[in-house]
């Protein structure tokens, strides 16, 4: 607001935000952008104190999109392991992410939120998956409808999908991710 204004923000450990507006002129805390006050000018207030706000939250938090645990512990593994974050690629489908290499720019793998009905499996209920590419080979040998399942949204010859609900142990995933990323260097 052409230097009108002094917002400062603190963020406590716990997640506690408070803020605190300065008028500059009068140097008093300005406080009608947080009432129903209305008006052009405190509508412009507003909505730079809101934009403010969001740029910190898009700059410094990550959005808690997946919520499975199996999820968050794939997500970390491959930060951890490749210093890969995952992108969100698509505005429709903000719960759906996917892991590039950096080196190549190629996907090994996608976290998508579906329901179970798209896998085969009898309910409209929700799962958090991943889907991982291998050899052809390899992706027949593993697809049996109950733990492995058809590349959801790819190619199902060379992709296969794992539901993110425990029915594959960890150290398997963090395996079959490693031979993902192995693969995806072309």
């Amino acid at each position: 607001m052409e230097g009108e204004f002094q917002l400062t923000v603190t963020i406590e450990d716990t997640g506690t935000i408070e803020t605190k507006l300065v008028e500059l002129a009068s140097a008093e805390e300005y406080v009608l952008h947080r009432t129903s006050a209305a008006g052009s000018f405190v509508g412009s207030v507003k909505a730079e104190y809101q934009a403010v706000l969001q740029a910190i939250a898009d700059q410094c938090f990550e959005a808690d999109i997946f919520k499975n645990e199996q999820t968050k512990r794939v997500i970390d593994y491959a930060r951890e392991t490749y210093q890969n974050e995952l992108e969100f690629l698509w505005p429709k489908t903000p719960s759906n992410a996917i892991f590039r290499r950096t080196d190549s720019g190629k996907w090994y793998g996608a976290l998508l939120t579906v329901q179970k009905n798209k896998l085969g499996i009898p309910s409209d209920d929700l799962i958090e998956v991943l889907d991982l590419r291998n050899d052809p080979q390899k992706v027949a040998a593993l697809v049996d409808g109950v733990k492995y399942f058809p590349g959801y949204h790819m190619n199902k010859k060379h992709w296969f999908t794992i539901c993110l609900d425990d029915s594959v142990s960890f150290d398997e995933l963090k395996k079959l991710i490693d031979e993902s990323y192995l693969l995806a260097v072309k």
